[in-house]
């Protein structure tokens, strides 16, 4: 397969698959905030999709999905002095009612309508003569606030034509990379940036999937080097957009692997290398996999992979894990440091990886996933990589036993969906010295 067919099946698995039952979802809300403000029964008036699906920027697994319920004018008298936690109310209280089993709650700025694998969370709105909405923020004791979600989404369309449809492809593949690196990133972020990468460019104007391998390394050099700030102007609206946490680095280290992915072009383990930089929905090279120990005998592959034992994947917060080295007679140490001072491991030391700090607000659910690579574990037949669940602790206790690069991950869970993630590799030496005492 070319490089342009591997791109582009890489795009096309990148497709929302379940667009049929979030459309429904929207129409179910829409018609009972319709009923309660209007006495209709229209499933789609009145109502505007943005974020990310309203941006035709999302990708498989998005479990975030927003909208806009734009209330009548003759409203605004009823709530415009200090309603806003009311009008939040009386919107929850509306779908509440109509969709009873449906959980549904209050937010500071929106009624989050929680489903299986995903939440929708509407947001009551009032239309202003320019076209942006007044929308309530009930922190603090109250204000109105402004949105302007129809220039990002007009802002993204007239850019798609004007680039040859690679802005929302570039947005998506994108999303792969932060999912897959944990890079907490919100999905107006990446779409800004992305825009603001195409415009600083005339290169990939007229370039499609052919190309994505140099537009891909391109962007990430691009977002690597922008200055750290605490946040973009978006796309069309100009408003402000956080950056919740630096992505430089991660960024830095994705152009590497895209330099490494791009060198490796023609060679059998090509796509392994894209996949070391989007994850598992790029496409695998067309071989057969099969590993066997030393013996000939065949190995158990027991490794599982968070998209399968999830309902899904959005990362959209950050979680940083860091494990302390112990072993008697020695200083206990911080493997990070150890890691960066470009030292191994020798076996028989104990390992516990923490979580050291995150954005995520409680409660969560936490789980565990350790995997060991190398020769050594194939013949041992231990190559583990299961998926647990957190004792309580937040923290996982390891020790060193044979030789190999291992590696440690972490899942932060709210609703069944990854929001956050986080890894750190474990290279394990049985002929090195101690020297960390």
């Amino acid at each position: 397969m070319s490089i342009a067919d591997t791109f582009k099946q890489f795009v096309a698995n990148l497709a929302v698959d379940n667009a049929a039952t979030i459309s429904s979802r929207y129409e179910e809300i829409t018609c009972s905030l319709n009923k309660k403000f209007r006495d209709t029964e229209s499933k789609t008036a009145n109502s505007l999709q943005v974020g990310s699906y309203g941006r035709w920027t999302a990708i498989k697994g998005i479990s975030d999905l927003d909208m806009l319920y734009i209330m009548p004018k003759g409203e605004w008298e009823n709530y415009k002095d200090g309603g806003q936690s009311k009008l939040l109310s009386d919107a929850a209280a509306a779908i509440s009612a109509r969709y009873p089993q449906t959980t549904v709650r209050v937010d500071r700025l929106v009624v989050a309508a929680v489903y299986s694998k995903f939440r929708v969370e509407a947001q009551p709105v009032f239309e202003q003569d320019d076209g942006s909405f007044k929308y309530p923020d009930t922190y603090n004791g109250g204000a109105w606030k402004i949105t302007k979600p129809r220039e990002e989404i007009k802002a993204m369309s007239d850019f798609v034509s004007e680039k040859n449809k690679n802005l929302r492809r570039l947005c998506k593949m994108a999303r792969a990379w932060k999912n897959k690196h944990g890079a907490g990133m919100g999905g107006l972020l990446i779409d800004t940036l992305a825009y603001n990468f195409l415009s600083s460019t005339d290169e990939y104007d007229d370039k499609s999937y052919l190309y994505y391998d140099f537009m891909s390394r391109d962007f990430f050099s691009y977002l690597r080097d922008l200055p750290k700030q605490d946040y973009f102007a978006a796309l069309g609206s100009g408003q402000r957009v956080k950056v919740k946490k630096n992505f430089q680095r991660k960024a830095k280290k994705a152009y590497e692997l895209c330099v490494k992915a791009i060198e490796a072009e023609g060679q059998a383990n090509q796509n392994d290398k894209w996949r070391k930089v989007f994850g598992r929905l790029f496409p695998a090279a067309e071989k057969l996999l099969k590993v066997e120990a030393a013996s000939g005998r065949n190995v158990r592959m027991t490794e599982e992979f968070a998209e399968d034992v999830f309902g899904g994947i959005d990362i959209r917060n950050n979680i940083t894990i860091d494990c302390n080295v112990e072993q008697a007679g020695f200083r206990t140490a911080s493997l990070r440091e150890i890691l960066n001072d470009r030292k191994l491991l020798k076996p028989r030391k104990q390992l516990t990886f923490s979580v050291v700090s995150t954005d995520i607000a409680a409660p969560y659910g936490l789980f565990w996933k350790v995997l060991n690579r190398g020769q050594e574990a194939i013949n041992r037949d231990c190559i583990r990589g299961q998926i647990v669940a957190d004792g309580g602790h937040k923290r996982r206790i390891e020790t060193t036993t044979f030789k190999g690069d291992h590696v440690v991950e972490c899942y932060a869970v709210v609703e069944g969906v990854v929001v956050a993630t986080d890894r750190i590799h474990v290279p394990i030496d049985s002929n090195q010295e101690d020297d960390d005492g």
